[in-house]
């Protein structure tokens, strides 16, 4: 299918084609059952004669246009009611009856504070302007009523408290909240684009909406992309400043799949400068080599990189509680264990042209040992808790 993307310049709609490229191109392949050949793109920049061009071929329109921040109240109208209806004439013009999705706003259902939003009234009009079109053409129609979107390439200082947020903290910038107790809902980018493809394969999410409230119903006749967030802005700063706070601490905080705190880890590193997409690790030195902590978990653990000098025995201590894995990824090594009490010592040589993980068992004293005479034994090893030197749980005992 051919697809029309207005707005294709903003956050949304680069996010958007840039994933239908992926689609496209063979790159994504999670969707076999979209088959895509253009793709449109529409913007203020683009002269209007391409509006009838596209319009005549589309497959599936995505009406991402709009204006959220004028210096004229009276762009609202134009730009979220203006453009929407001669969007439609033209699709009327060539008998085009595509599918066409709008990109409203939770503004638009003028409950609570958006009552005499001029905002949320354009919006509104433009819906109405939508749902007309399906009644009188027969087209599908999609109407989504957006929270609050955010993700990557989202414009800072502009309509996103997130986004700035996100950038401000990122670069050494001020920010401010007023009251950090007020809750924000927030739909992230990625799975606003996995609903858009799901509207493409016709399995699009229908909803109505109490005040500001979604409610998803099949017979809804509304859109809505079923998974967003609900988070405080204080609590927003705060993780967002435990990110920052990551190269220095080296802890990464909990980010289960799917999670809050996990999409908006990966919104926050989409602002860092050049200079902060690397950083210095503390490399523990001595004249058997090095030990490096890379990453601290509070509930998995730590990892960290060892380095054995050609001939150098490192280790030599057991733990009672702790494990360990050690992986050596570069070098040719010996690992040794041995049970406290016991003289039986168990054996794995270990190189980096066959990786193994070796576990270091508890009641064990353990060491590594690099069997080289010229070359650097590297050992990737993991704990199961971050290393506390107030109770180490680590006793010196050779092999």
């Amino acid at each position: 299918m051919d697809i029309l993307v207005t707005g294709a310049a903003g956050f949304v709609g680069r996010n958007l084609i840039e994933n239908l490229k992926n689609i496209r191109d063979g790159k994504n392949r999670t969707r076999p059952g979209i088959v895509i050949g253009e793709i449109f793109e529409y913007d203020l920049s683009s002269a209007p004669e391409e509006l009838d061009a596209y319009c005549k071929k589309a497959d599936f329109v995505f009406n991402l246009a709009g204006v959220n921040r004028p210096e004229d109240p009276e762009e609202f109208k134009k730009g979220n009611f203006g453009f929407a209806s001669a969007l439609l004439d033209t699709l009327r013009k060539y008998g085009n009856k595509a599918p066409v999705m709008l990109a409203s706003s939770i503004q638009a259902t003028l409950a609570g504070r958006f009552g005499t939003s001029e905002y949320g009234l354009s919006k509104k009009a433009g819906e109405d302007l939508f749902f007309q079109y399906g009644e009188e053409t027969g087209a599908r129609v999609f109407v989504y009523r957006f929270p609050n979107v955010v993700g990557k390439w989202v414009r800072p200082n502009y309509n996103s408290a997130v986004g700035t947020f996100c950038n401000n903290i990122a670069n050494d910038l001020p920010i401010t909240v007023d009251d950090p107790a007020v809750e924000l809902e927030l739909l992230f980018i990625d799975d606003l684009i996995e609903e858009m493809f799901d509207a493409l394969e016709g399995k699009e999410h229908h909803c109505e909406f109490d005040g500001v409230k979604t409610i998803q119903r099949e017979d809804g006749r509304y859109c809505c992309a079923p998974t967003t967030h609900k988070a405080a802005l204080g609590y927003i700063v705060e993780c967002l400043n435990q990110f920052k706070d990551q190269p220095r601490t080296l802890i990464m905080p909990a980010i289960p799949d799917g999670s809050f705190e996990k999409k908006l880890y990966s919104m926050y590193l989409s602002y860092l400068p050049k200079e902060k997409a690397v950083f210095d690790l503390k490399m523990s030195k001595d004249d058997r080599g090095s030990f490096t902590e890379i990453i601290k978990t509070l509930d998995h653990g730590q990892i960290s990189v060892n380095i054995n000098k050609p001939q150098a025995v490192k280790g030599q201590h057991w733990h009672n509680g702790k494990w360990e894995i050690f992986i050596v990824v570069s070098g040719h090594g010996l690992i040794q264990e041995r049970k406290i009490g016991s003289d039986e010592v168990i054996q794995f040589e270990v190189s980096g042209e066959r990786l193994q993980a070796v576990q270091m068992l508890p009641g064990y004293t353990h060491n590594i040992i690099n069997l080289s005479d010229t070359e650097d034994l590297v050992t990737v090893m993991w704990a199961n808790e971050i290393f506390d030197p107030e109770h180490p749980d680590t006793y010196r005992e050779p092999v």
